[in-house]
């Protein structure tokens, strides 16, 4: 058979799982394509991730979120077995699409997928919103207390209005220096 003809109707799919499955639907497919020789027909299966930082303990650490809760990509051909072996697979509820017949993800669709997962700086979980009063736990300002009056999530930096000499000041900060009171 030629790769001109292998990679006909190649695409990548959106299943769908029990909440929380992602992870083991992704390894009990991989298994079932090796051992039923499926890998003429499904290529490779993604659970889309992200990397975040969020606050624990009042330290920042960074953890892997999924994108797509509930989701799972699979790269494949579409036949009567390749839509068996994935439809069948333990905890997967079906392929998300018009009835039995599963749609392709767009090619849009899938670069920004992909960029989402690629991306290598971290994206902050920030739990702050304009008005919440805060107290700034380290630097030049830290015991004030002040109300944040800007988030920037892209950043990872919140702008707090502290009082000094009886004035506001606007301080830009780090979201780890700031806790709520």
């Amino acid at each position: 058979m030629a790769k001109q003809a292998k990679n006909t109707g190649r695409h990548w799919y959106v299943i769908h799982t029990y909440s929380g499955y992602e992870d083991a639907v992704k390894e009990a497919l991989l298994q079932r394509i090796e051992s039923l020789n499926m890998e003429d027909l499904i290529f490779d299966v993604v659970v889309p991730k992200e990397k975040q930082i969020v606050m624990k303990k009042g330290e920042p650490k960074q953890e892997e979120r999924k994108i797509f809760p509930g989701y799972v990509l699979v790269d494949m051909i579409v036949t009567d077995d390749s839509w068996y072996v994935v439809r069948n697979t333990p905890n997967v509820t079906g392929f998300v699409g018009s009835g039995t017949i599963p749609v392709p993800v767009s090619i849009d669709e899938w670069l920004h997928v992909q960029k989402r997962m690629g991306k290598s700086e971290p994206k902050f979980k920030i739990d702050f919103s304009v008005s919440d009063n805060v107290v700034i736990l380290d630097g030049p300002f830290a015991n004030y207390e002040g109300m944040i009056n800007k988030v920037d999530e892209e950043k990872g930096k919140v702008k707090v209005m502290i009082t000094i000499f009886g004035r506001e000041t606007p301080v830009e900060l780090d979201f780890t220096q700031v806790k709520k009171k």
